[in-house]
């Protein structure tokens, strides 16, 4: 477009067209014209309709909070006695049959595990999990407990290596064979046995029938889990060619810190 100012007047010739319309009906038709191209060029793509200009866009989540599951806050049965609830059948591949029966949690030995892990509301870090657990047949682990040490997970392996073997899998990167917190325990079958698991920032401290069983001061150490267990995070419970049982699943929070002395490993 040709610039109009007091030194550089061009003639009615060399002005474009919307510059040549001078009278009050030619600024009219101007101005309609100047409106069609306005209303053709407004929109960089397909305008909205009326309806789009009215929506609302849904407001982002407040924080990561808002638009995760619940959390558990008191203290909280994981397990009805009668249905598997919020417990899935983890896909080991090769797992045994699960079945709820007589109150409890059943998982046939697999080729070569079988386990549930837990979809329902979570708590991380400073909690307590109590259970009972059973081995009905084989010579493996019944009972690989997997819990979430804050955005870690680690395993407390109950019966594994022959079964006996006891401890946490894995401290330092070295399983429950290898480890501090090995322990050898002379397990029955059908047999139900107390299993109690408190996880606090600094330790990781677990029971059986009430006697101490792990004292594990975790305070910047390498906490994690086997491969084998990758598909129990965050909470699961495996058994490794072996039938085992599991009942009265309770998990509440704790406020407190650690139970037993500070003397590190046990």
């Amino acid at each position: 477009m040709t610039t109009i100012d007091a030194t550089n007047n061009p003639t009615a010739a060399q002005q474009p067209i919307l510059f040549r319309i001078g009278s009050a009906r030619g600024n009219v038709l101007y101005a309609m014209l100047l409106a069609v191209l306005v209303s053709f060029g407004g929109c960089g793509g397909p305008c909205p309709t009326e309806s789009e200009k009215g929506a609302v866009a849904p407001a982002p989540a407040k924080d990561e909070a808002a638009a995760s599951p619940g959390l558990i806050t008191t203290e909280t049965s994981l397990f009805d006695g009668k249905t598997l609830g919020d417990w899935a059948i983890t896909n080991f591949g090769g797992q045994g049959e699960v079945v709820v029966k007589d109150g409890a949690i059943y998982m046939a030995a697999g080729h070569d595990m079988t386990g549930i892990n837990w979809t329902g509301p979570l708590i991380r870090m400073n909690y307590e999990i109590t259970l009972e657990a059973m081995r009905t047949e084989g010579s493996d682990f019944f009972c690989g407990l997997t819990f979430p040490f804050g955005d870690k997970p680690c395993s407390l392996i109950l019966g594994g290596w022959g079964g006996s073997l006891c401890g946490l899998s894995n401290i330092d990167y070295y399983d429950a064979a290898n480890n501090q917190t090995t322990r050898m325990i002379s397990f029955e079958n059908n047999k139900w046995y107390r299993v109690r698991l408190r996880v606090t920032p600094d330790k990781i401290e677990a029971w059986l029938d009430d006697e101490v069983l792990v004292n594990s001061n975790v305070k910047d150490r390498k906490v994690d889990i086997r491969i084998e267990v990758e598909l129990s995070q965050p909470l699961g419970i495996a058994t490794w060619q072996t039938g085992g049982a599991v009942r009265n699943i309770v998990v509440k929070p704790v406020t407190g810190g650690p139970l037993l002395p500070e003397d590190g490993f046990f």
